[in-house]
């Protein structure tokens, strides 16, 4: 009976022991499903709180598919590469056995025939007849071009034209970027044209146009501004030349943070990996661009052709005024060339005097002198019954350039410079 009872009483306990509780119930969203191990809203994606989560997300397949695509094209490209290595050799090898195989008599052509079938010779010529003087700017001209021709006689033949390699640098043409010093008005710019022709004209340029840029071209005002300044000044002088006039202004010794230095290098770096497509060349004051070359020596490094431009002297420019005279279908007198020089001369001993460029005002000046001459003479005066010849509209007299000569002799000292 004893033992009956203990029994039953063990047996109780143990029932009681693994009972649920009854005092308390956790509720949890996990388990608000009727089978919380079968398909349900509890096993569903809900997103999360995540302000970065940008529903990066999707399926397997098609993040192989993506990653094998990219692995299609690195393998696509690796082979390309390889296969222009291939026709490089090859063509190396073909031009080595052409270059064993040639005799050496091979006819290349004659340095008339390439002078004037490319037109070189033409722009030589109009280079010398609208530049007065400037004999070794000429020199220089001729000799770049001398090159260019030799280059391209050499290149019919298949010889090497290339710069050998420096530190892993090749370039297919020799270094034509260029340096101008010189004062204003000494025929940069005009030379800079006829240089764009000339490479042109050779093949060294697609366009042979020249883009005219300053600082207020290339620099910008705020941050971030430079850059595109000067790239878009950039794509409008490939395959041409870009003339950067008074080029030292682009850098400021006297300030780090000026935006100029980010202009330049850029320019660097397109002279650099883009010179068989642009032509840079830089202009300005010799002494300001001895600075400059100073401050920034990978430009001087990169220009390889530098050309002083002299003042013109006195009867130089009396020819330039002449040369102007023909260009406008006028005539000047041979009674108004001493007068001329003789304002020449009075006027190079002033203040901002620009050789060619102070001629050509002055040239302004006495055309409307002749203007106003010949309008006194016919329109108010009613000479020959107002009738005027051919002659009265294109004749610049002594009496029309006198009047610019006055002006200096006449004037204050502090006004002569304007006169």
């Amino acid at each position: 009976m004893k033992f009956t009872s203990a029994i039953t009483f063990l047996f109780l306990a143990s029932a009681s022991a693994f009972a649920p509780t009854q005092f308390g119930r956790v509720n949890t969203q996990l388990y608000n499903n009727q089978n919380p191990l079968g398909e349900g809203k509890s096993l569903d994606y809900v997103g999360g709180t995540d302000p970065n989560d940008k529903k990066n997300y999707g399926s397997l397949r098609d993040k192989l598919q993506a990653a094998d695509t990219e692995r299609r094209k690195a393998a696509e490209e690796a082979a390309n590469r390889e296969r222009a290595a291939e026709m490089a050799r090859e063509e190396r090898a073909a031009k080595i056995r052409y270059m064993e195989e040639m005799p050496d008599d091979q006819p290349a052509g004659t340095v008339d025939e390439f002078m004037f079938k490319e037109g070189v010779q033409d722009q030589l010529d109009k280079l010398e007849n609208d530049l007065v003087g400037l004999v070794p700017v000429k020199s220089r001209v001729k000799e770049i071009a001398a090159l260019l021709v030799m280059d391209k006689m050499r290149r019919k033949l298949g010889f090497e034209t290339a710069v050998p390699p420096v530190l892993g640098f090749e370039t297919a043409v020799p270094s034509l970027h260029m340096s101008f010093t010189g004062a204003p008005g000494t025929g940069k710019t005009t030379v800079a044209v006829r240089m764009g022709q000339i490479l042109a004209k050779m093949g060294y340029s697609r366009r042979g146009h020249v883009v005219l840029a300053t600082r207020d071209d290339l620099v910008g005002q705020y941050v971030g501004h430079t850059a595109p300044k000067t790239k878009e000044m950039i794509k409008k002088a490939m395959g041409g030349v870009l003339l950067v006039d008074e080029a030292y202004y682009l850098y400021n010794a006297a300030n780090d943070r000026d935006y100029g230095q980010e202009s330049i290098e850029i320019l660097l770096n397109v002279m650099e990996n883009n010179q068989d497509d642009l032509v840079v060349a830089v202009a300005g004051y010799k002494d300001k661009m001895d600075a400059f070359f100073s401050y920034i020596p990978g430009m001087m490094s990169r220009i390889g052709n530098h050309i002083d431009f002299p003042n013109y002297q006195a009867d130089e420019l009396v020819k330039i005024a002449a040369v102007m005279a023909r260009d406008l279908e006028y005539s000047i007198t041979d009674d108004a060339f001493p007068v001329f020089q003789d304002y020449i001369q009075r006027r190079m001993e002033l203040p901002y005097f620009s050789n060619a460029r102070t001629v050509r005002n002055a040239m302004d000046r006495a055309r409307m002198n002749s203007a106003i001459r010949t309008f006194e003479r016919f329109a108010i005066q009613g000479q020959n019954n107002g009738m005027c010849t051919v002659d009265d509209l294109k004749a610049i007299t002594a009496e029309d350039f006198q009047v610019l000569v006055d002006d200096i002799v006449n004037a204050d000292t502090s006004k002569r410079i304007f006169a």
